[in-house]
């Protein structure tokens, strides 16, 4: 009998090495952070998460991500990442979601509506196919990644078609989890509300809207802006129950429309982990009524920090991995015609969303 201590197939697609490799980086992430924010006499504050995905996009894009680490890579930046999205959950309470809620959805609505006038605009002046148009209007103004997978094969979009809408969304998406934190603080310094609604409308995946509010938050000191633009995006996510079916009831005829009327799975409007956070939500309220008074609450208030803690280093780990996942080499493959309408519309979209949370949200000036 013959022995090989070569690694087994099976070895190579566990996904030991991929995790190991994300959890490494994100350490590398945390530390670099308490060292730099330890610099000086008055140190200079950064943020983990920020550096976190820049980390990740350094490896992927120095030393290549082969198809060893790959597995684990993904598993951390699906379930670990949603389970961290989850827990901040316990930030918010059912009484700070019906507050904030009537202005989260109006705001939601004119940045989905800029979205799609400005997608229909730009799509015909650069003459892109109309299922492209759909797919990229779709992904900016409802939920990046998901809205695009979920309306690909509704409206039978081409390979291509889908190819390239998720990378520019995904391009684009992480560019601004990277700089919107920045701009939220110039706009609405102090107001955590109006901050958390900005960037839980501004960005397009539900993974890159926390990743820029955990960036505001640890940068600017306002965790409780993580939570409101968890729940604005959570809002922004029902609007598929909508705007799939439409979208492809307007391709009828269309050689690439579908023949029968559309229908939208409900786990792709509301993932498992977002019914996770607005469940959290109900039992931090729940706790908060029960235990708050009583001889438990120091107990309770232990509990909360600690899930809160470890939320944190569960977003960290995930944005390492949401950072291994961008390839510089794919931007070159988009048309020039293609990131350009993205691009104007992501800025509209953008554009909106700072009007409208500066009109609605409490914002002086």
């Amino acid at each position: 009998m013959a022995f090989s201590f070569a690694p087994s197939a099976s070895w190579r697609r566990a996904p030991v090495a991929g995790i190991a490799l994300a959890i490494g980086l994100a350490v590398a992430a945390k530390l670099s952070a308490v060292a730099i924010s330890s610099l000086g006499e008055n140190g200079i504050p950064v943020s983990a998460i920020v550096l976190a995905v820049l980390l990740g996009i350094a490896w992927r894009n120095t030393f290549g991500l082969s198809s060893r680490f790959e597995p684990g890579v993904q598993l951390v930046a699906r379930r670990v990442l949603r389970l961290g999205i989850a827990l901040v959950g316990l930030r918010l309470t059912l009484a700070g979601m019906a507050a904030v809620g009537p202005v989260a959805i109006t705001v939601a609505a004119g940045c989905l509506v800029t979205a799609l006038v400005a997608a229909t605009l730009v799509g015909r002046l650069l003459g892109l196919p109309r299922t492209f148009v759909h797919l990229l209007a779709l992904g900016t103004a409802v939920c990046g990644c998901t809205a695009i997978a979920a309306a690909a094969p509704v409206l039978r979009a081409r390979a291509s078609d889908t190819g390239v809408a998720l990378t520019c969304v995904v391009v684009l998406g992480s560019t601004g989890m990277l700089l919107y934190p920045w701009l939220a603080d110039a706009f609405f310094h102090g107001n955590d509300v109006a901050a958390g609604m900005f960037l839980g409308t501004a960005i397009h995946d539900t993974s890159q809207v926390m990743g820029a509010a955990m960036i505001y938050g640890q940068q600017f000191g306002a965790p409780d802006a993580v939570a409101i633009a968890g729940f604005t995006k959570l809002l922004r996510n029902l609007s598929m129950l909508v705007l799939i079916p439409l979208a492809a009831l307007s391709m009828r005829g269309s050689a690439n429309s579908a023949d029968h009327g559309a229908e939208v799975p409900l786990k792709q409007v509301l993932p498992g982990f977002l019914v996770a956070f607005v469940l959290l939500a109900a039992l931090r309220t729940a706790g908060d009524a029960v235990f708050m008074s009583t001889a438990a609450a120091e107990t309770w208030s232990g509990l909360i920090t600690a899930a809160l803690a470890a939320s944190d280093l569960l977003l960290v780990c995930g944005m390492t991995a949401i950072g291994l996942g961008v390839s510089l080499r794919e931007v070159r493959t988009l048309g020039w015609r293609a990131f350009l309408a993205a691009a104007l519309v992501a800025i509209s979209v953008g554009c909106a969303s700072l009007l409208l949370v500066s009109r609605f949200a409490g914002v002086p000036g």
